[in-house]
């Protein structure tokens, strides 16, 4: 199994994923009613894909998993041109730091990131940050579902691809326990040939994790949250798959 999706929730699909697509240099996948696709692939590193779907509504949780985009030297840039796009500057609170705050079409927040030794081929994105309750624990569980390994970073734990490239997935202490909405951003496990959907759906109880029935009709993937409580789904084998070697 392995980590194949960002799944953003989105009242318009085709506009925040045009938006995002512009901003990776992402290769567009699916353009349908209710749903864009987009992939962005890091040389010789990992491929995600992009995804946004539509919700009736836009969320009001506040924020606990964001996109930290590669900035460095050419920050000002990079804002710049982000601004062109259609970000906004945003104010959370942040205060006097290194990073600029922007908010996508939809008014997510995101990051632009000053230089790091850690944000080292990256490509345009450069950290995943996620909010948890135990790093400890998160990083463990992260690890194992996606086969990321950890490597020295900002953040009290940071996962990475094993080619070394693309971004770093953080685990970063909450500010505030996780409520009953949704995250408006959240990562979808890819099972592969020989993963036993039940052996996974144990393995993710043994570490923490626990299986979500949120009533939304007979769908060929399974949700779950992590052990604070944000939410993943694990998407079934990809039909017609090659056989495990």
């Amino acid at each position: 199994m392995f980590l194949e999706n960002l799944g953003f929730d989105a009242v318009d699909p085709q506009r925040l994923g045009k938006f995002w697509e512009a901003v990776v240099g992402g290769e567009r996948l699916t353009d349908d009613d209710g749903i864009y696709e987009t992939r962005m692939t890091v040389d010789d590193g990992p491929v995600l894909d992009l995804c946004f779907q539509r919700v009736p509504e836009p969320p009001s949780e506040p924020l606990r998993f964001h996109l930290d985009l590669h900035g460095g030297a050419d920050q000002a840039a990079v804002v710049q041109r982000l601004l062109n796009l259609g970000a906004s500057p945003l104010d959370i609170g942040q205060g006097a730091v290194p990073w600029v705050v922007l908010a996508d079409p939809e008014g997510n927040p995101f990051c632009v990131m000053e230089e790091r030794p850690a944000y080292t081929k990256t490509g345009p994105i450069a950290a995943l940050p996620l909010d948890c309750s135990d790093p400890d624990a998160s990083a463990d569980f992260w690890s194992w579902l996606t086969g990321w390994t950890e490597v020295p970073g900002v953040a009290p734990r940071t996962l990475r691809h094993g080619s070394g490239r693309g971004p770093l997935l953080e685990m970063c202490p909450e500010a505030r326990s996780k409520g009953p909405s949704k995250n408006r951003l959240h990562m979808d496990i890819r099972l592969e040939r020989g993963d036993d959907p039940d052996l996974v759906a144990a393995g993710i109880a043994q570490r923490g994790g626990r299986e979500l029935h949120p009533g939304w009709g007979d769908l060929p993937w399974r949700t779950y949250a992590d052990p604070s409580g944000n939410e993943l789904c694990v998407l079934p084998v990809r039909t017609g798959a090659p056989p495990e070697a």
